[in-house]
């Protein structure tokens, strides 16, 4: 059942179009996620879903809402995380949730949000003096905190470390479990191929692709490549002739076997036949990374 549906999304400014004819839908329950460049056109489509810009052309609906035309109404069922969120730098955390929490008819137990997202040491913290993965999380509990049926994510974890954007990871995926609808817009090829069961390919202002992380990279090469050093000589014609098998190459001391289905499985089997062990085994294939240059024929960072 679909929570979100755009259809043929149009934005412009001026005589730019930011958005051209963009359409999806978003079913309940999955983490959905809208990938592209800087510059893409992806904060103004969630904007627009938002309510936060009135598009000029196509159209949305949210929990069966028009975002045009019901913003009030919208407000209650949709939490929002910005791209850019600020709070006042000496309001502390525990006033910021309590005053959030007083704009919704029935909002969240923000001490339980805080407990979850590990802030409960942090309520009398000012906002300023918080971390940068701590300031993050402050925002995603404001856009949890009117207890919503959909939350947007907007370039969760940029300037984020390593570490705090994998928590950041753990607790969203948290967050899913416990009923919530996610949009998360990103220009991170990890992120976007471990939190999000479908991607909308976004690239100037037009959905490029539309499908699961492993549906996008098959759409373009779903081929799998397998370097091993043999411990004997092995005849090429022996892994040629499997099903699986496409091409064998020698790359010095190595082979790189090509092909597709579960290739592990067949070569290792034909291998061990013939009483051969694969040193340095490698398995490699096309990634979401590859995918979107394919798809766009640029680099995400480009």
């Amino acid at each position: 059942m679909a929570i979100i549906e755009v259809d043929g999304l149009v934005k412009r400014y001026g005589d730019f179009t930011a958005v051209n004819g963009v359409s999806f839908a978003v079913e309940q329950g999955e983490i959905f996620g809208i990938l592209g460049p800087n510059g893409a056109g992806k904060t103004t489509t969630v904007e627009c879903v938002e309510g936060l810009r009135s598009p000029d052309g196509g159209s949305i609906h949210v929990c069966g809402i028009d975002p045009r035309q019901d913003t009030t109404e919208l407000r209650q069922l949709l939490g929002a995380q910005l791209q850019e969120s600020e709070l006042p730098e000496k309001l502390k955390v525990g006033e910021a949730m309590e005053l959030y929490s007083s704009f919704y008819r029935t909002p969240a137990d923000w001490r339980e949000l805080v407990e979850v997202l590990r802030l409960e040491e942090k309520l009398n913290t000012q906002f300023r003096r918080l971390s940068g993965g701590q300031k993050q999380r402050v925002s995603i509990a404001l856009a949890l905190i009117g207890d919503p049926k959909v939350a947007v994510l907007d370039e969760l974890t940029t300037g984020l470390d390593p570490q705090a954007r994998r928590d950041t990871w753990d607790l969203i995926e948290r967050i899913r479990d416990r009923g919530v609808t996610i949009v998360l817009v990103t220009h991170f090829m990890e992120e976007a191929e471990r939190l999000c069961d479908r991607l909308a390919v976004i690239d100037a202002g037009k959905l490029v692709a539309l499908d699961t992380p492993a549906g996008l990279v098959k759409q373009v090469d779903d081929r799998q490549r397998i370097r091993f050093r043999p411990s004997a000589p092995i005849d090429h014609a022996l892994l040629s002739a499997l099903p699986e098998v496409t091409s064998v190459e020698r790359a010095g001391s190595q082979l790189v076997v090509t092909g597709t289905g579960n290739l592990l499985l067949a070569v290792a089997g034909e291998l061990a036949r013939n009483q051969v062990v694969a040193g340095d085994l490698r398995v490699e294939q096309t990634s979401l990374d590859d995918a979107f240059v394919a798809l766009t024929g640029r680099p995400i960072d480009a």
